[in-house]
């Protein structure tokens, strides 16, 4: 059994799920794709037992390439289960032999993608020069600066508690009488900046702003809630 869950709730709770983890015998799965890099994450000292992200997002290097790392409770898990995955290009074993893993002589699995693994070196080398800490500081200060913009345009933030907030992934509450995608349109047309809406039981009711790696800027803040002030006066709006 597993437990998954993203970093915007996990991170300020953490302690609950890791003794829910731990009372159902589960493995505790976290997702940290639009925040590796940009947000504080242990994962030894939270509990997490798989941890996976994507080069894409906070890190700026082309997308294509996953990391994924496992504690050792899970990799006990893995070594000692009975059944065959569906398909071995998901066989975790497998791949851990290609990766060198597991001290056994290595069997050829797939053909790596070499320009995207130099790419997200580079990405890796920016990050390591700025310094973690300061990525950390530079998302928190640029999100908290676009939240009080959003608000002085009248804007309401969905996630109300402060703690569940992800650093990097803003959502907004579509206005009142507005088409989400009509905005979405208007930014993008007019201003060459692409928002997005919700997904699963949020859509039609969010509208998405990502502040991540080198864009989490103050200046970029300002581009977009400027595009977004113009949205609200030129898209339609529905009577109540």
């Amino acid at each position: 059994m597993m437990l998954s869950h993203s970093p915007s709730s996990f991170c300020s709770n953490d302690e609950g799920w890791k003794r829910k983890s731990h009372r159902y015998k589960c493995l505790l799965l976290v997702d940290s794709v639009a925040s590796l890099g940009g947000t504080p994450l242990y994962m030894d000292q939270q509990g997490i037992d798989i941890l996976y992200s994507g080069s894409q997002k906070v890190l700026n290097a082309p997308p294509g390439t996953s990391f994924i790392s496992f504690s050792d409770k899970a990799k006990k898990k893995m070594y000692s289960r009975k059944t065959k995955p569906f398909s071995f290009y998901l066989d975790i074993k497998w791949l851990a032999n290609f990766w060198g893993c597991d001290d056994q002589p290595r069997m050829y699995h797939h053909t790596i993608p070499v320009i995207s693994l130099y790419g997200l070196r580079e990405s890796l080398a920016l990050i390591a020069e700025q310094g973690l800490e300061n990525s950390w500081r530079q998302h928190r200060e640029a999100t908290a600066y676009l939240h009080r913009r959003l608000q002085a345009l009248g804007l309401q933030l969905f996630v109300k508690d402060p703690a569940l907030r992800l650093p990097t992934v803003t959502a907004v509450a579509v206005p009142a009488g507005y088409d989400w995608r009509d905005i979405v349109s208007y930014v993008l047309d007019h201003f060459d900046i692409q928002i997005i809406g919700g997904l699963g039981p949020s859509t039609g009711k969010v509208l998405r702003i990502g502040l991540l790696g080198r864009n989490a800027t103050r200046e970029n803040v300002d581009r977009v809630t400027e595009a977004l002030r113009a949205a609200l006066q030129h898209c339609p709006k529905k009577k109540l």
